[in-house]
This record gives structure tokens, sequence and C-alpha cells, in this order.
């Protein structure tokens, strides 16, 4: 008996993800579509882009100088037990472009977006502006779930570049500090060993990731039901499912970039 309940809830649990999956889905594509009709709303672009991209640059720069710190002395003390310190430059810069930064940036400056864009649609969803929205005569979907679909896929690309910039500036610190591995020589290996598909694969990943990142706030947000605690929960769902949406899509993309 208890196995046939067990068997039951996993496929109610399978049931409800699917079809959630098939309801983002729809969500995701039909707000792509009022995306590209006219007349375009360029004000409300510009405006998300603001919140999701400058206000996000403090955190990703903190995040981003003490994470490749963190490399290069790992890196580092690896590399010096077998008398190849001087691949430390090569080692972390690849290691940052490659996984480190798109991946940090998307759980850690990610989390902070999809935490705010659920929160604020989840208030406008229990507070009944949303349903003000479609009365007015407006789209949902074009005002306010396209706008941060954008921003958010082109805000994280931009914001992984800073994370990688001020990523490898920490590592190179510490190689010169710690290691003896002056600039010169960190560069020197990063312009031998490093090209530009390393950065590329990076940049790629880091706009799906902002995708699936707003895809997941907006649905959850949305919605959101039974007052303020209703949006606390569609937050803390966001946050968890964009989370495991960024680490198997991170696996997926590395598994087809590495055989391309």
């Amino acid at each position: 008996m208890s196995g046939a309940r067990a068997l039951a809830r996993l496929g109610h649990s399978v049931d409800g993800a699917v079809g959630s999956f098939g309801r983002v889905t729809l969500m995701v594509g039909a707000a792509i579509k009022r995306a590209t009709q006219r007349p375009r709303k360029l004000s409300l672009f510009a405006y998300q882009v603001m919140q999701v991209g400058v206000r996000s640059l403090p955190l990703a720069i903190t995040m981003a100088g003490f994470a490749g710190m963190v490399l290069a002395f790992q890196f580092g003390y690896g590399l010096e037990r077998f008398g190849a310190k001087l691949l430390i430059g090569q080692t972390t810069v690849i290691a940052v472009f490659r996984e480190l930064g798109p991946i940090l940036t998307a759980l850690v400056v990610g989390g902070r977006i999809t935490a705010g864009i659920a929160a604020e649609l989840g208030g406008m969803a229990v507070t009944e502006q949303v349903d003000a929205v479609r009365a007015l005569g407006a789209d949902p979907l074009a005002r306010l779930v396209a706008p941060r679909l954008v921003a958010t896929t082109l805000a994280m690309p931009l914001l992984t570049i800073c994370a990688d910039v001020v990523a490898v500036a920490g590592a190179m610190l510490i190689a010169s500090v710690q290691y003896g591995v002056g600039a010169r020589l960190f560069l020197r290996g990063v312009y031998e060993y490093v090209d530009l598909n390393d950065f590329g694969s990076g940049l790629f990943k880091s706009a799906v990731f902002g995708f699936l990142v707003a895809a997941v706030a907006c649905y959850q947000g949305l919605r959101a039901r039974n007052g303020t605690e209703g949006v606390g929960r569609a937050a803390t769902r966001a946050v968890v499912i964009s989370a495991l949406c960024v680490l198997a899509s991170d696996f997926v993309m590395t598994k087809v970039l590495m055989v391309l």
C-alpha cells in the first residue's frame, strides 16, 4: 500500500512538473511574440535593463573578485606541488571564462534578480494590479513579462563580462603576491592558451541562464496567491527552481559545447 502511495505521489509530482513546464513555455512564447510586435515600449525595456543590470553590478563585482582570488589560490596550490605554477594564468582564466563566471553570476546575481521579479509580480498579482492591467485593455505579457525576459537575457552576459574581468584581476593579484607569477607571465599564458571560444561559450551560457531565470521568476510571480505569504512562497520557489534550471542547463550546454 505504501509503495502504491509513493508511486502515486511520484506520478503526481511528474505530472505537475510537466504541466508547469508547458505553461511556462506557453507564457514565454506569447511574451516573445508580444515583444516583437509593434508598437514597442522601449522605455519599459530600458527601465528593466537598469533595474536588472546596473543595480546588480556591485554584487557581481564583489562576488567575482573573491571568486577569482579563491580560484587562483586553489589552482596555485595544486600546480605548485607539481612545479607548474607558471600555468596558473591559463588554468584560472579558462575556468573563469568557461564555467565559474557564468555559473556564479547566474546563481548569485540571478538569485537576486529572480527574487526581485517574483516578489514584484507576485505583489501585483495578489493586489489585483495584473487584473487591472487587463481591464484597462493592456496585455500583461507585453507590459510585465516581455521587458523582464529581454532585459535579463541581455543583462546577464554583460554582468558576466564584468565578473570575468574582475575575477581575472583578482586571480592576477593572488598569482603575483602569493606565488610570484607576475602580471606579464600571467597574461602571456592567457594570451597563448585562452581563445575566443572559451570566452564565447561562457557568454552563450550566461544568456541562456538569464532567459531561464527571468522565465521562472515571471511565471512564479504571476501565479502568486493568498496575500503577502503567497508572495514570499512564490519568491522562494522561483529562486530554488531557477537555480536548479541553471545547474541542469549548465551540464547540458557544457556537454554540447565540448562536442562542437
